[in-house]
């Protein structure tokens, strides 16, 4: 028997919840991978700012070093644990110095337990013991080996082609004005996406001031770790649409966006393009479109997986 079947890789095992942000904070630096923006300290803080919600950290150590981390907090409205940071985290990865200790984390783990968006890299080794289910995938564009969106547009079928380019040209015939980094246009996000949403009949989640503070927070924390960059589109005097985007590890994270659809038909569409030539020009590598396919990602890039568990 190896060690680790035996059971003296368990020997001497505590557990411990930490809840002071500060301590939080330090237990994050030492376990994040900081792969992707939402590994970062700094945008699940802006969360914890704007939510105000108790960090619930459980820590899994042994008399000498901390060997796992499970980030956690008590979401109030949802009546649920939940990743520290709610579930608009994405592409999370369980924080362990061996994926082994998962599953004790996960026992001792306090229920109703919702741990949406896990990464396919952090389920694989575990997906024997545990059992996981499947998650809503996030959509992505690997930019590798595009000089432009037009040899993105090529990668695509003719009709859907010539269907983006006609957006496109709608929006150029009308001169817009693209302005970068005006970051007072985030209230015009806010306002035309809430506006959009009632057009369609459904609710946006703009309508919870602490999801609104949130992003502000996650402007004002820029700097540390990720970059924010705002793109706004102006025709005339009117606001066509505006975008907030983060740049972290050669990624191009378009977060929220405000498009003023009704009277400007095709806006998205050009701004989509512009943001895969703007992507380019700063060298990333990918965008990173996020969950859900609102019924059109899943036309136009790559679906990667993602995984959750309930208990």
């Amino acid at each position: 028997e190896s060690p680790r079947e035996s059971g003296s890789f368990f020997v001497g095992l505590k557990i411990e919840v930490v809840s002071d942000i500060k301590a939080c904070q330090k237990l994050w630096e030492e376990f994040s991978p900081k792969k992707n923006l939402f590994d970062t300290w700094e945008f699940r803080f802006a969360f914890y700012l704007g939510y105000q919600y108790k960090p619930y950290f459980l820590l899994l150590k042994n008399h000498s070093k901390n060997l796992a981390l499970l980030p956690l907090w008590y979401d109030e409205t949802k009546k649920k644990y939940t990743w520290f940071g709610s579930d608009w985290q994405e592409e999370v990865r369980f924080f362990t110095k061996d994926p082994n200790f998962i599953p004790i984390l996960l026992s001792i783990a306090p229920s109703p337990l919702s741990l949406n968006a896990i990464s396919k890299e952090s389920v694989e080794p575990l997906k024997e013991k545990i059992k996981f289910e499947k998650d809503n995938p996030k959509y992505i564009l690997n930019l590798e080996g595009f000089r432009n969106h037009e040899d993105y547009l090529m990668t695509l079928k003719k009709n859907a082609r010539r269907n983006l380019r006609k957006d496109r040209n709608r929006i150029l015939r009308q001169n817009p004005k693209i302005l970068i980094d005006q970051l007072s246009d985030f209230d015009n996000l806010v306002q035309l996406s809430k506006k959009r949403f009632f057009e369609k009949g459904e609710k946006t989640d703009w309508e919870d001031p602490r999801r609104v503070e949130t992003f502000r927070e996650v402007i004002k924390l820029a700097g540390r770790s990720y970059r924010v960059r705002m793109i706004s589109v102006k025709i005339g005097e009117r606001i066509a649409g505006v975008d907030l985007i983060c740049l972290f590890n050669k990624t191009y994270f378009t977060l929220k966006c405000g498009y003023n659809v009704k009277e400007f038909s095709g806006i998205g569409n050009f701004i989509n393009l512009f943001e895969i030539d703007d992507a380019i020009k700063l060298g990333m590598k990918k965008i990173d479109f996020l969950q859900n396919s609102y019924q059109w990602k899943d036309k136009f890039f790559e679906a990667v997986p993602l995984f959750k568990y309930e208990k």
